[in-house]
C-alpha cells in the first residue's frame, strides 16, 4: 500500500527547480582518514552516481586495519529560491530522480504525503525489514508566505543500524536555519554515528536564544502598554503613544496590543514541548535497537549527552510557556481595560452630542413659534391694515375728475413713517437680544445638567467597579492598636 500511495503522489507533485548539492562525511577508525566533502550535483549521471556510490562516489578501499565507523551521505537544497518551493505538493527534483532517492536510500515514503502539514513536524518509525532495520525520519516545518515567497524546511533521514550509516534529503528557505545546521553537522564530523544528531542540531536552532528574546521584547512592549493605557507618570511621548500636546493615542495602543499578543504567540511552546516528547521516544527506541557491538564508550556518551540537551530544552521551553502565559493573562487585562476607557470616551461624547441636540432642538422650537406668530399676523392684519392706510389718507383725492389724484404733499407720509419704522425696529432688536441671553441661561442650564447627569452615571460605574470587599472583621478592628493608631493619625491630620 504505501508504494501505490507513494507513487501516487509523487505523480501529482508540481517540479520545481533547486540549486543542488551533495554532503558525505566519513569516519574511520583511523581519524586521518576521515573527509568531509560537499560539492554540487549538477548532472542527472552524478546524481545517481552518488545515490549508488558508483563512479567516482565509490567506496575507499581500506587497509585491512582500518574500518568504516560513521557515515552520513545527503542530498541538500540549502538556498531554496523558488517562491513555490514549500507549496503543498511540490518537490525540487526531478519526478524520477525522487523517486530513486527514496527508494535507493530507503527514505520514508509517507515524506511526501506531509507536503501539506502545518507547524513543526517530527515523525519517527522504522522500516518492515527485520534483518536490516533502518529508521526513518521525518522533520520539517512549513510557513505562510512572506513577500510573495514560501518559506520553511524538510529533512529526510535513514539510518542503517547495522553499519551506522545515515542517509537521507534536506532543504531549506534562507529564511531558515538549514545553512547554520550544516555547518554545526560538519563541525561535529566525529559524532554522525547518532542518527538523531542532525534532527536535534536543528531543533537547537529552531528553539535558539531568538525566542527568549522575543518573549524579552513583548513583556517590554507589555509594560509601555500598561502605563499608556493606565495613563501612568511613566509614560513618555517617545514611547510613541503621547502627542505633543500631551493626548494619549488610543489607536496606536489598541494596534500595539494585537501585534504584541501576535509575538507572545511566535513559536509556541507547547507545540515544541510535544514535539520534544516524540523526539525523546525516538532516541529510546534506537538506542534499544542499536546491536552491542556500536554501544561502545563514544556512542554511550553521545546519547547521555543528547539525552542531557533534551531535558534542558524542555525545561527551558516549560519556562518560556509560563512566561508567555503570564504575558498573555496581563495583555487581555489591558485589552478590557483600554475598551473601558474607549466605552467612556464614547459616552461622553454621546452626552455631548445629547446636548447639543437639545439646545438645537428648543432652537428650533422656538424659531418656529417665532416664525409661526410672524406668518400669522402678516397674513391677517397687515395686507388689509397697509392698503386701507394708505389709500384712505388726504393724499389721495378719487373724487376730483380730471383733476390731480395724488397731493404734492405726499412725502409727508414717507417722511414720518420712515422714522417710526427705525424706531419700531430698533425697539424689536433689543428685545430680541433680551430674549436670546434669556435662551443662552437656559441652555447653560441644560448643559449643566447633563454635566451632573454624567457625573452620577460615572460615579455610579466607579462604585460599582472599584469597591473592594473588606477582608477582616470590621467590628473588631477598631480595638486593634493598627486601627487605634490609624483612628489617632486621621484626628491629627484633621486638626
Amino acid at each position: 500500500m504505501d508504494d501505490y500511495m507513494f507513487k501516487a503522489n509523487v505523480d501529482r507533485c508540481n517540479v520545481v527547480s533547486e540549486s543542488t548539492t551533495y554532503l558525505e562525511i566519513i569516519s574511520y577508525s583511523d581519524a586521518s582518514r576521515n573527509s568531509v566533502e560537499e560539492h554540487p550535483l549538477t548532472l542527472d549521471e552524478d546524481f545517481n552516481n552518488f545515490l549508488k556510490r558508483k563512479g567516482a562516489f565509490a567506496p575507499l578501499k581500506l587497509p585491512p586495519d582500518i574500518t568504516q565507523t560513521a557515515c552520513i551521505r545527503l542530498i541538500l537544497q540549502q538556498n531554496a529560491q523558488h517562491a513555490e518551493t514549500f507549496t503543498p505538493h511540490v518537490i525540487s527534483l526531478k519526478k524520477e530522480a525522487y523517486k530513486s532517492m527514496i527508494v535507493t536510500w530507503n527514505l520514508p515514503y509517507r515524506a511526501i504525503e506531509g507536503t501539506s502539514v502545518v507547524g513543526p513536524f517530527f515523525w519517527a518509525a522504522w522500516d518492515q525489514d527485520e534483518t536490516n532495520p533502518h529508521l526513518q525520519i521525518v522533520y520539517r516545518k512549513s510557513d505562510v508566505r512572506k513577500k510573495g515567497k514560501t518559506r520553511g524546511w524538510e529533512l529526510m533521514l535513514s539510518h542503517d543500524v547495522n553499519n551506522g550509516t545515515t542517509t537521507g534529503f534536506a532543504k531549506g528557505t534562507p529564511s531558515s536555519d538549514i545553512v547554520e545546521c550544516i555547518k554545526h553537522l560538519k563541525a561535529c564530523a566525529f559524532q554522525v554515528s547518532h542518527p538523531m544528531l542532525l534532527p536535534i542540531i536543528i531543533f537547537s536552532h529552531d528553539v535558539s536564544f531568538q525566542v527568549d528574546i522575543k518573549q524579552r521584547e513583548a513583556r517590554d512592549w507589555l509594560r509601555r502598554l500598561e502605563h499608556a493605557v493606565s495613563m501612568r507618570n511613566e509614560i513618555e511621548e517617545k514611547e510613541g503613544y503621547v502627542s505633543k500636546d500631551g493626548v494619549v493615542d488610543l489607536d496606536a495602543i489598541n494596534r500595539d496590543l494585537v501585534e504584541c499578543h501576535s509575538q507572545v504567540l511566535w513559536k509556541r511552546p507547547k507545540a515544541y514541548l510535544q514535539m520534544l516528547a516524540h523526539v525523546e521516544k525516538t532516541m529510546d527506541t534506537f538506542y534499544k535497537k542499536l546491536p552491542e557491538s556500536r554501544k561502545d564508550v563514544p556512542m554511550r556518551q553521545l546519547h547521555a549527552s543528547m539525552l542531557a540537551r533534551l531535558d534542558f530544552y524542555r525545561v527551558k521551553l516549560q519556562g518560556i510557556d509560563s512566561y508567555a502565559y503570564t504575558t498573555l493573562q496581563r495583555l487581555d487585562i489591558q485589552r478590557s481595560a483600554l475598551y473601558n476607557i474607549i466605552a467612556q470616551k464614547e459616552s461622553k461624547l454621546n452626552f455631548k452630542m445629547a446636548g447639543e441636540q437639545r439646545k438645537l432642538a428648543h432652537a428650533s422650537k422656538r424659531d418656529s413659534a417665532a416664525m409661526k406668530i410672524i406668518s400669522l399676523l402678516g397674513a391677517v392684519f397687515l395686507p388689509g391694515a397697509y392698503l386701507a392706510s394708505v389709500f384712505s389718507m388726504s393724499f389721495f383725492n378719487f373724487q376730483n375728475d380730471g383733476g390731480t389724484v395724488v397731493s404734492s404733499k405726499f412725502w409727508i407720509y414717507w417722511a414720518v413713517t420712515l422714522p417710526i419704522t427705525v424706531i419700531i425696529t430698533a425697539i424689536w432688536y433689543v428685545w430680541e437680544k433680551r430674549r436670546e441671553a434669556k435662551y443662552d441661561r437656559e441652555d447653560d442650564d441644560l448643559e449643566k445638567g447633563s454635566e451632573v447627569m454624567e457625573k452620577d452615571i460615572m460615579a455610579m460605574m466607579r462604585k460599582r467597579t472599584m469597591t473592594k470587599a473588606s477582608t477582616w472583621d470590621k467590628a473588631s478592628s477598631w480595638d486593634s492598636p493598627k486601627s487605634a493608631e490609624v483612628v489617632k493619625f486621621q484626628n491629627l491630620k484633621k486638626e
